[in-house]
């Protein structure tokens, strides 16, 4: 069975992301899903004279870093905070490109966002979609939720249109794994 690791670029208790990373992999077919919190994984501040102070990087890094490698596919929400990554996700974004700096392994991604608002994260996805690939990011699907609060409800997305548009990503992720 094919593994999956699911989850959401925020440290917030209450992500809206999370909850979209949990509904988009639970879409997922014959697949064993792995759905972790980046509270899980605390890592000092990243700073190239903290890095020069230190041994390796912490081992946060490290144990996320192997999930991804372990992983044969990746569901990953990104939380936009004014228009960039949310920083505990960038955080251990930069101390696992100093264990590797090509992270992500080629794993195929459904990578996401949502938020309040009507743009839905476009922004911090469209950086990704930049960045990713010089990391070895395999971005097979992309979908951005809009207005999270009137889209989803009870654990799902309740406007049709706005499902059958992140079914359609689902499938491609589905297909490439």
């Amino acid at each position: 069975m094919k593994k999956i690791l699911a989850f959401a670029g925020s440290n917030s208790s209450t992500s809206i992301n999370k909850q979209l990373a949990k509904y988009a992999s639970s879409l997922l077919k014959d697949v064993d899903v792995n759905l972790i919190d980046l509270n899980d994984f605390k890592a000092p501040l990243f700073g190239v004279d903290l890095e020069s102070e230190l041994d390796e990087a912490p081992e946060s890094a490290h144990r996320l870093l192997n999930l991804i490698k372990e992983s044969d596919g990746i569901v990953l929400s990104l939380a936009e905070h004014n228009g960039v990554y949310a920083t505990v996700f960038k955080n251990l974004f930069d101390w696992m490109t100093r264990i590797e700096g090509n992270f992500l392994f080629k794993k195929p991604m459904l990578l996401m966002a949502t938020s309040p608002g009507a743009r839905g994260g476009q922004t911090v996805l469209t950086i990704a979609e930049a960045r990713f690939p010089w990391h070895d990011g395999n971005i097979v699907a992309t979908y951005s939720l809009p207005s999270f609060d009137a889209n989803f409800e009870n654990g799902k997305i309740t406007n049709k249109e706005l499902n059958n548009e992140l079914l359609e990503q689902v499938e491609k992720l589905q297909k490439a794994l």
